[in-house]
């Protein structure tokens, strides 16, 4: 079974799916939105969602430090709604706190310039919140 994972921006949404045995997470795009003109980049989820025939869509939720929901958080649970509404796909909410900046760091280790950076971040942290999702239900 394959499964999609998700990290919803304002502005992008990295996107990585697992291989077919659920152990690992691969990134595949960055896709561009705009979420004041309600363009949330659906068409390329569902080429994606059909070229890999994915059977769950996993998608990172912000929570404050503090484990309170604020703005994007909220943001990423009405996301959730669409793609469950849009696609009739299981969706997981998965905690990201921390994702973001994790892939970050593991960038700047492999001494990744600032704007190849700039372009693969939201990926990696999509792949950091599927993988992480993978290693959970793998115990």
């Amino acid at each position: 079974m394959r499964i999609m994972g998700l990290d919803v921006g304002s502005k992008t949404i990295g996107v990585a799916v697992s291989d077919a045995f659920g152990w690992t997470a691969q990134g595949v795009k960055t896709i561009k939105i705009d979420e004041e003109k309600e363009q949330f980049g659906l068409d390329e989820l569902h080429e994606i969602i059909n070229q890999y025939e994915i059977e769950k869509v996993v998608i990172g939720l912000p929570k404050n430090m503090n484990g309170t929901i604020g703005p994007r958080g909220e943001a990423s649970i009405a996301f959730a709604e669409l793609i469950k509404e849009q696609f009739a796909l299981p969706v997981e909410l998965w905690d990201e706190r921390l994702s973001t900046m994790a892939a970050n760091r593991i960038l700047l280790e492999a001494d990744v310039s600032r704007k190849k950076r700039n372009k693969v971040i939201d990926k990696m942290a999509a792949v950091m919140i599927l993988q992480g999702y993978l290693d959970s239900i793998s115990k």
